[in-house]
């Protein structure tokens, strides 16, 4: 098969995909009901029991932006010091140190803000902890902040009278 035909099939199964996702996402963020809803909605229920949130909340766009923040805010405290700490924290085989302040901060901050820009080689700079519970959690946890400012984004262009953005704990769900 030549290369033109593969990626002229290539697109088309790309874009016969897109149709049913954007369906999916756009009834997502709407709190509509799909077809994972009967699964999903209990758990999610659960998580907001723990957590407190009242998940019909309407936020405006200043707690919206505030609880953004926050979470970001305690991602960042966390990253950080699970990379000074790592040296006295677990699943660390090779005994490696903790790493140094403006490093440990420069990391967190670039995987908070998912862009992920790496100053160090991680297999000799990073324990399996810090790699695991601290990069990996953040690479999904970042993108999921930015996919719910996103649905926020979206939902102030697209009301005429805004009530609210919606809920960044329910979004981040």
């Amino acid at each position: 098969m030549s290369t033109v035909i593969q990626y002229i099939l290539y697109l088309a199964v790309l874009i016969a995909l897109a149709i049913p996702l954007e369906a999916y996402i756009k009834k997502v963020m709407n709190g509509e009901k799909t077809f994972l809803s009967k699964i999903l909605t209990p758990c999610e229920n659960a998580v907001y029991k723990v957590m407190r949130v009242n998940k019909e909340e309407q936020m405006n766009w200043k707690k919206y932006a505030a609880s953004v923040l926050i979470f970001s805010g305690i991602g960042l405290v966390f990253l950080f010091l699970l990379q000074l700490l790592q040296g006295v924290l677990p699943r660390n085989p090779q005994n490696l140190p903790g790493v140094k302040w403006d490093l440990s901060f420069n990391t967190a901050v670039s995987f908070i803000t998912n862009t992920n820009w790496q100053a160090y080689s991680g297999e000799f700079t990073l324990s399996y902890l810090t790699q695991a519970l601290g990069l990996t959690v953040q690479n999904f946890v970042s993108a999921a902040t930015g996919i719910a400012v996103l649905f926020a984004l979206i939902r102030g262009f697209i009301k005429v009278k805004a009530d609210g953005l919606g809920s960044f704990w329910v979004d981040m769900t």
